[in-house]
């Protein structure tokens, strides 16, 4: 064993409590800092590019959704190398990478200039960023894997709630440009080293087990691979290739699924000062519906991640396409900011409750063996589903003058995914 490898393993051994805790930590960090290139906080950016380049909404959003497009396509192939080379140094390169693309967004000044910069928050924010935490989480926990996610995803919730505030902010004392450096310091000074100095990768590396530390000593770090496996494996757990699970209706089932909220609430969200706008809404109340759908699914989030040990995963699935259905509607006739209130309070349940079973089904249902390549599998479908988002409530707005047909097309799809995911049962 090097020198390294033990400074690494007595960093584990010496915290006072299990070390997933301190995973769940720096995932939760690196999904909040995953925000500058989640599109509600590059939702805030839109009117200002309108407004300073002149560019219709239909172009901005054809962009997105072709840059969207090509970094989930990337995704897959991103997972594949986690499970090579491990979640720290993957981590280490997604924070640098993005800080870089966040640097490159604050010259743009041209449309290709812009495709370029959506690609890069795209494939290392939304995408690297937030996949990076949802392969370590499950690796780390089995039993109590719900309410360790539900922890995990607090990052994404507060990251949610509080940047397209925080962003509005940077944008009036800093211009547009300043807002985009400001994040890319942040990245460098406070996620990239944390990641190098605390991410380790599995628990049997350092002779634990998933959920607690192991009744073996430090010495069960020589086992081989093969037996570490069978020691904190449960006996019931799935282990699916990628390969195997594509060639199943359930992980087909499981796709459509995660893909049709990030398809429908990526399209709302980037055009939610437009949509809003036409009920008199402005900028800075319709930042305030974004943020409080994040306040509402906070502790929504901690509920569903202790029922999730408790209730089925299929029937909480199911409810949280329900009340998103609910939410679309309200949202079709609201014409007051009462109203708005009322959606963001339907949609802030909705994902309180689907953000946990997204990140839970995929391990609960084929297991963690592979985890990278099937997590890849799953992101690449929900942000190929979100670069899908965007441009069809541009071309409707172009079109119609408003968003009505589209949100109706909405409600579809999430009528269909619930009745979906209650009959996919793993």
């Amino acid at each position: 064993m090097t020198r390294s490898q033990k400074q690494t393993t007595g960093l584990v051994h010496k915290t006072p409590f299990f070390y997933g805790w301190v995973i769940v930590f720096i995932g939760a960090w690196g999904i909040f800092l995953s925000g500058p290139g989640q599109t509600y906080s590059v939702s805030i950016f839109i009117d200002v590019y309108v407004d300073e380049f002149g560019w219709s909404r239909s172009m901005i959003s054809t962009i997105y959704s072709s840059a969207t497009l090509a970094s989930g396509i990337l995704l897959i192939f991103m997972g594949r190398l986690i499970d090579r080379v491990g979640q720290r140094w993957m981590a280490v390169v997604a924070g640098t990478m993005l800080a870089v693309a966040c640097f490159f967004n604050s010259f743009v000044s041209l449309p290709f200039m812009l495709l370029i910069g959506f690609f890069l928050i795209r494939l290392f924010g939304q995408g690297l960023m937030e996949l990076i935490p949802n392969t370590m989480i499950p690796q780390w926990f089995v039993k109590k894997r719900g309410r360790a996610f539900a922890f995990m995803e607090l990052g994404g919730f507060i990251s949610s709630a509080a940047l397209p505030i925080i962003n509005i902010w940077l944008i009036n004392q800093f211009g547009w440009t300043g807002a985009w450096q400001v994040w890319a310091i942040v990245l460098l000074v406070s996620f990239v080293p944390l990641a190098w100095l605390l991410i380790r990768n599995r628990p049997e590396t350092y002779g634990l087990v998933p959920d607690g530390f192991s009744t073996s000593k430090w010495t069960s770090a020589t086992k081989t691979k093969s037996q570490l496996h069978s020691d904190s494996i449960t006996d019931n757990e799935p282990v699916w290739t990628l390969q195997q699970a594509l060639k199943t209706k359930m992980f087909w089932g499981v796709l459509f699924c995660i893909a049709v909220p990030a398809m429908a609430n990526t399209g709302m969200t980037f055009h939610i000062v437009s949509i809003l706008g036409e009920a008199g809404i402005t900028r800075g109340p319709s930042a305030f519906i974004l943020s409080m759908m994040a306040v509402v699914a906070f502790p929504i989030s901690f509920l569903a991640g202790f029922l999730l040990e408790r209730v089925p995963l299929y029937k909480l699935f199911a409810f949280s396409f329900f009340i998103e259905t609910i939410a679309v509607v309200i949202l079709i006739v609201a014409d007051s900011f009462m109203m708005a209130v009322l959606f963001g309070l339907a949609r802030g349940i909705a994902e309180g409750i689907a953000i946990l079973c997204m990140a839970i089904i995929i391990p609960q249902y084929f297991g963690r063996e592979n985890i990278g390549s099937l997590k890849g599998a799953g992101m690449t479908s929900i942000v190929i589903a979100s670069s899908l988002g965007p441009l069809p409530f541009g071309i409707a707005f172009d079109t119609f003058g408003g968003y009505t047909q589209i949100l109706l097309v909405m409600v579809l799809f999430f009528s269909v995914a619930a009745v979906i995911a209650w009959l996919n049962r793993g």
